[in-house]
């Protein structure tokens, strides 16, 4: 079985009848809605989202068995994942985040430049976060031109440096 893949995380409370801001990490907010039970990263207990409407840049939810803001404020935090079979399938060009944590990254000559450890999105686009095999890590665009090649397969990025990083001195830092 595959791993669960996190599809939103419980916020703060919201007002006293037991809502929550809910944080969603899928392509449509309200999808959380529809994939039934959502579960806890452990999967020892399991969350349903009752109602949910959009707010700001999160949803105003109700769980099933929450009904006061002190049940709400103990939820604060907990990530909601669902099992990755759930998911519809991806488009040529997309992946899901879980799928491109921990690949090799690679220059194109092949020759390694470490992991993909995580994808950030802070407001300006996906950035792609590689730790090297030696110093910082990387926070690249990612883009066709700095990422041309995805390879699930063979379980590599293939990386295309921009010239600000490719001539930097790693060792001069």
């Amino acid at each position: 079985m595959t791993a669960p893949i996190c599809v939103a995380r419980i916020g703060a409370a919201h007002g006293v009848r037991g809502a929550v801001k809910l944080w969603t990490f899928t392509e449509d907010p309200l999808a959380v809605t529809r994939y039934g039970p959502l579960m806890t990263k452990d999967g020892a207990r399991q969350i349903e989202v009752t109602h949910a409407r959009e707010a700001k840049d999160h949803l105003v939810a109700t769980l099933k068995g929450v009904a006061t803001r002190e049940d709400a404020e103990r939820l604060n935090g907990v990530e909601l994942y669902i099992a990755r079979e759930k998911l519809p399938a991806t488009d040529d060009d997309e992946y899901y985040h879980a799928d491109l944590i921990g690949l090799a990254a690679v220059n194109a000559a092949n020759e390694p430049l470490g992991r993909v450890i995580a994808i950030h999105n802070f407001g300006a686009g996906n950035i792609i976060e590689i730790a090297p095999l030696q110093g910082t890590t990387l926070l690249l665009p990612f883009t066709n031109a700095v990422v041309p090649t995805v390879d699930l397969a063979n379980g590599r990025v293939v990386i295309e440096l921009p010239a600000e990083i490719d001539g930097d001195d790693p060792t001069a830092a």
